[in-house]
């Protein structure tokens, strides 16, 4: 064939109905080859999944993902309660420190016998609230020394005692739960062995 002629087109009807009868044509077993191989008619026929499962691992994600979620939120509420209770403490403590004065002021009244009828009524309230909220005391004549919550201001050595021990309180000590307020000022008596004559 010179370049010059055409080469001519050829049409091929595939149509399993004839248009002009209506009727089915016969299919030569070549052609449904071709028409079972066409890529459109492959996709149709892969497997499709299982819906039931890929439902359930929908389910399993939205679980899992639901638990997360929920214990996030646990933790977050158990935060939040304990930096709650943290900061009510230390409000708390920042009051009863502001407070240590007017106790020292009344300890020292008491002590001049100042501390009578109705001011010694309201001393013993404020004393007793500020203890109910969890004001502790510390620093008493007899105690053993304690340099990590004792102040030693004064030393003496005696024989009386067997080793160092708070003989005088100056100014009491405060601790408010486990938080120390403020040390006690005292004078220490430490063991001297007694000198033959």
């Amino acid at each position: 064939m010179s370049e010059n002629q055409e080469q001519p087109v050829v049409v091929n009807d595939r149509r399993r109905i004839d248009p002009e009868t209506g009727q089915l044509r016969d299919v030569e077993p070549g052609e449904l080859a071709e028409e079972t191989e066409s890529p459109g008619r492959h996709a149709a026929e892969e497997p499709v999944a299982d819906p039931a499962a890929e439902l359930k691992a929908q389910l399993d994600e939205r679980t899992a993902d639901l638990q997360r979620v929920q214990a996030e939120f646990a933790n977050y509420r158990k935060r939040v309660e304990r930096d709650r209770e943290v900061n009510a403490l230390a409000a708390k403590g920042q009051v009863v420190n502001e407070l240590l004065g007017v106790l020292d002021d009344v300890e020292r009244a008491g002590a001049h016998g100042d501390l009578t009828g109705a001011f010694k009524s309201v001393s013993d309230k404020l004393v007793a609230v500020l203890q109910a909220t969890g004001l502790e005391s510390f620093g008493h004549e007899g105690e053993e020394f304690d340099p990590s919550v004792h102040e030693a201001v004064q030393h003496n050595t005696s024989a009386e005692v067997t080793g160092p021990t708070v003989t005088a309180v100056l100014r009491r000590g405060y601790r408010f739960g486990e938080r120390l307020l403020r040390p006690a000022l005292v004078a220490v008596t430490d063991h001297e062995p007694a000198t033959a004559e």
